[in-house]
């Protein structure tokens, strides 16, 4: 029913200089602004925006939208999720963002919140263009999650989310869990890690060359890389992770795998081989200090509903 991935919203406590990261060397666009609220673009995206910033006194994920094709899914999907007793923020009704549409939100599993959505209006956008260094669309969002099992479980039977993939660790067991909406490889991932947080989202490009200027575009400007360039196994997607102002672990990424239905059996990779974190090799070595990097602080503001 969940059709793909909308936006990330994130509160910061710094707004201004956010906002300047994104839009200057990250490559977004300032397409709305209200009162200590910014809503950031990507050029060949139909989306209004694809993230939201909040001035706030903690950062943490305010939201993550998805979209569904209908009003009557959001009707169902709320309706469900209701009488499943998860706990809605509101019911649905008229969004009063950017693009307005009609959806309601509530409460994951850990206290995140969503949104589900339909008929937001499609933003005008524009094809990038070759050699174009700046973000085509947003790809996918990554969750750190104390209880990933429980997390999953929920996002598979109320959401009706499908595992394309599992990373595990022979010391650690399974790690990682990448989960799909639509035939991209995965929209959503669920990261073990101590306490929930945000670990990276991630940003489509053009294609490889646009991908490699954007990396280098980055490294010049002196925004810390803590992994990449490389080419992942699960997914077959390139790359680059950097950390933005707050903290916050950001993707470039392109050619991510695309499933068919009809024949995909979810696999299970050993995450200590070389060549599952990285096939090209290019990529600085993943061991715990890279990987804490992604743990992010932990999220203070569970089931605490943002402002609309």
């Amino acid at each position: 029913m969940i059709t793909h991935l909308r936006h990330v919203d994130l509160a910061v406590p710094d707004l201004a200089m956010q906002q300047d990261f994104y839009t200057g060397a990250w490559g977004l666009k300032t397409e709305h602004t209200n009162t200590g609220v910014a809503f950031l673009a990507a050029e060949g995206s139909p989306e209004q925006y694809v993230v939201r910033l909040r001035q706030a006194g903690d950062k943490r994920i305010d939201l993550i939208a998805f979209g569904v094709a209908t009003p009557s899914d959001v009707d169902t999907l709320a309706a469900r999720l209701a009488t499943a007793g998860v706990t809605l923020v509101h019911e649905p009704r008229t969004l009063h963002t950017p693009g307005a549409g009609y959806g309601f939100r509530f409460f994951d599993n850990e206290g995140r919140t969503i949104e589900i959505s339909a008929d937001v209006a499609v933003r005008a956008h524009r094809r990038i263009e070759a050699g174009e260094p700046v973000p085509v669309r947003l790809s996918h969002v990554v969750v750190n999650s104390a209880n990933p099992e429980a997390t999953r479980a929920f996002y598979e039977k109320h959401l009706g989310f499908r595992l394309s993939d599992i990373l595990m660790h022979p010391r650690m067991g399974e790690m990682m869990w990448f989960l799909r909406v639509n035939s991209w490889h995965h929209s959503m991932a669920i990261a073990r890690c101590p306490h929930p947080s945000l670990h990276h989202v991630s940003f489509e490009m053009r294609g490889l060359d646009e991908y490699m200027r954007g990396t280098g575009r980055l490294l010049r400007a002196g925004v810390e890389k803590i992994w990449g360039p490389g080419r992942h196994l699960a997914g077959n997607n390139t790359f680059s992770y950097f950390l933005d102002p707050h903290g916050n672990t950001m993707e470039y990424t392109t050619e991510l795998e695309l499933v068919d239905e009809d024949t995909w059996h979810p696999h299970l990779y050993d995450f200590s081989d070389p060549e599952v974190s990285d096939q090209w090799g290019t990529a600085n070595a993943m061991n715990e200090f890279v990987a804490q990097r992604s743990f992010n602080d932990p999220d203070k503001g569970l089931f605490v509903a943002p402002p609309v």
